[in-house]
């Protein structure tokens, strides 16, 4: 009897792994033009490296169930005034599976140059890490021009996966 009870128990608990792993999601962002922790093309930074000041084309795979948006935030953490962010977008449909070179995916919020469009990689000395955050959520925001602290609290409690890429510059 107790071995019967005990192999019913790890069969449910079996169960329950087995459908709880189908939920788990691989979430992933790529760019055809940088590897993860790579150097960034100059192209994709600011006027004052020679660059065009445009996002690099990215590649999002393995979307978690129950996604209703996405929100994408870049920023750089090695800035000498604490993190600088460089764009932000939000909203964007979870129907989306790449980001086009110099497109703009969804709404933008406002970045740390006090504008709402991207701002490619500029630092003021020695390479710096330039983080593409990827967040799936359950649910699109109702916000207006927002910052990345008011992004980030909404967000909260709506974040169903999340994932990011790092760019080197220069």
């Amino acid at each position: 009897m107790k071995k019967t009870a005990f192999l019913i128990i790890i069969l449910l608990i079996s169960g329950c792994v087995s459908e709880s792993m189908d939920q788990v999601s691989d979430l992933s962002l790529k760019s055809p033009e940088f590897e993860h922790n790579s150097q960034m093309p100059a192209k994709y930074a600011c006027i004052n490296y020679q660059g065009q000041d445009i996002n690099p084309a990215l590649i999002i795979n393995g979307m978690p169930v129950g996604t209703k948006s996405l929100v994408l935030i870049m920023d750089d953490p090695d800035a000498p005034v604490g993190t600088w962010v460089h764009w932000i977008v939000y909203n964007i449909p979870a129907t989306t599976t790449s980001i086009n070179e110099d497109s703009v995916p969804g709404t933008q919020g406002v970045n740390s140059w006090g504008r709402s469009d991207y701002g490619g990689p500029c630092p003021p000395s020695g390479q710096h890490r330039y983080v593409f955050k990827l967040y799936a959520l359950d649910t699109n925001l109702d916000l207006t021009n927002p910052d990345k602290t008011v992004l980030e609290n909404e967000m909260q409690g709506h974040i169903i996966g999340q994932t990011q890429l790092i760019g080197l510059f220069p």
